[in-house]
């Protein structure tokens, strides 16, 4: 018998789950596309920049928050790297040289490798237009850093009055919580401003024509709801809901609802039909007044803004087909459509803020920080494709979040039999790990096409 098979050798690891994601991702080359587009202007002593870029992507998988955690996370672990196809790991302080010396044009072409890995690896890119909308969430999320940071301006930052920072806007396609797009932003920057740049850099991620730009359906918040942003995004053929940015306004369109109707889902809060026309639209829209008493006993009032068509937004919320709807449904759902923002990409920033350390990684220069980003993001749809492999297994993972999938899932420890010629040919998975029973299916089948064994033992 060949030699390099039966000498095998155990390399312990604490994140024996996530070499065997890494071994798939290894296979699927998933990285390729930052291998050919993106060069950064630094000579190679004994790792290539591509190299210590994916050692940074790789340690936040292994539950890093920090570049300074790489030595800890990932240097220590010499079968984590072999599992991602690394035969060492770069010293943390390289990494973080690597990533200042990104420039604008290195960020351009880590923008276009991201396009490339998310048309090729994602399910928002293949989204069937026929069948159903394709529902883009669009916010920004404040991320504080020092003063002396480019582009670190006081703005709004929750709970942090006169903090500084920058501000990240995203893209996500909700029904995949996979994110579409990340840009990193001035800390004045708002919704406002970033709304149509965002659209426009997922309108070239995703490929959107007309017909599927008519298909698509963008939510957001007030800060996306001023006249110029909503005609500019029917003009271009979107559908739209969001919530008007004018308080004035919603309170003087507020009054001329006749009929105040009990929201079941939130006790407190009522709703009703606009009754003035929209003249000031270029497309035909519903507009729907929502208010609720303040701590003080003033009303809170918003109005929502949208194109869909009473049988479409009951679908949306998961109304059964029927040949109408009364008023009251229609007005409820337009409602609860709107709420369902914070289960999308309002979600996405918290999960990736606890479970990828997204508002701890701070870099001083922006291009630095741009880099981060983009790994992060890159690593949130990582997290989520892996989730799907996994999950098509067993339910027990369904509802996991980047949280649990983080410090739960990718941290079972085992493992890893490597043969003579450094090829991985056995995962072990620790017996005595909760999730250790309920990932060894799911990963058998993941990794079947590469010849590599799963089985449950001692560690």
């Amino acid at each position: 018998m060949n030699e390099s098979i039966t000498n095998q050798t155990p390399h312990f690891t604490g994140c024996a789950s996530l070499a065997a994601i890494g071994v798939k991702i290894r296979t699927l080359d998933l990285l390729a596309p930052i291998r050919q587009v993106v060069h950064i202007g630094q000579k190679t002593v004994k790792d290539t920049p591509f190299e210590k870029v994916s050692d940074a992507f790789i340690s936040m998988l292994a539950g890093a928050t920090g570049v300074v955690e790489v030595n800890t996370r990932l240097r220590s672990d010499q079968a984590l790297q072999k599992a991602f196809g690394r035969t060492r790991c770069a010293e943390q302080s390289v990494i973080q040289q690597t990533l200042s010396a990104c420039t604008a044009y290195t960020i351009k072409q880590m923008e276009q490798a991201m396009d490339e890995m998310y048309r090729h690896h994602s399910q928002g890119y293949r989204h069937n237009y026929h069948q159903q909308y394709q529902i883009l969430d669009v916010d920004l999320t404040g991320l504080p850093c020092g003063k002396k940071a480019a582009l670190a301006t006081k703005g709004y930052f929750a709970g942090a009055r006169n903090r500084r920072g920058r501000q990240l806007g995203r893209v996500l396609a909700t029904r995949y919580g996979e994110v579409v797009v990340d840009r990193l932003f001035g800390g004045r920057t708002s919704l406002a401003t970033a709304f149509q740049p965002l659209i426009q850099a997922a309108e070239q991620t995703l490929g959107l024509d007309e017909a599927k730009r008519s298909r698509t359906l963008l939510r957001v918040d007030a800060g996306g709801g001023s006249l110029d942003d909503v005609n500019w995004a029917l003009e271009r053929g979107y559908q739209i809901h969001c919530k008007d940015y004018s308080g004035q306004r919603a309170c003087r369109l507020a009054a001329s609802v006749t009929t105040w109707i009990e929201d079941p889902d939130e006790p407190g809060r009522q709703v009703g039909w606009v009754e003035e026309p929209a003249p000031e639209y270029v497309r035909d829209v519903v507009r729907i007044a929502v208010r609720k008493r303040k701590p003080n006993g003033q009303w809170g009032i918003a109005v929502l803004i949208s194109t869909l068509l009473p049988a479409e937004v009951c679908e949306l919320t998961g109304g059964q087909a029927e040949p109408s709807f009364s008023s009251i449904q229609v007005l409820l759902a337009h409602v609860r459509l709107y709420d369902q923002r914070g289960g999308g990409v309002e979600t996405s920033f918290k999960g990736d803020k606890q479970g990828l350390g997204l508002s701890k990684r701070r870099k001083k220069r922006f291009e630095a920080q741009q880099m981060v980003m983009l790994l992060g993001s890159l690593a949130h749809n990582v997290i989520v494709w892996a989730h799907n492999w996994l999950a098509a297994s067993t339910s027990q993972l369904q509802h996991y979040g980047p949280v649990r999938m983080v410090r739960d899932v990718f941290q079972v420890s085992g493992f890893l039999l490597i043969d003579a010629l450094g090829r991985i040919r056995s995962i072990v998975l620790n017996q005595e790990a909760p999730l250790a029973s309920v990932l060894l299916g799911p990963l058998r089948a993941l990794l079947a096409p590469t010849q590599v064994a799963l089985r449950l033992g001692e560690t």
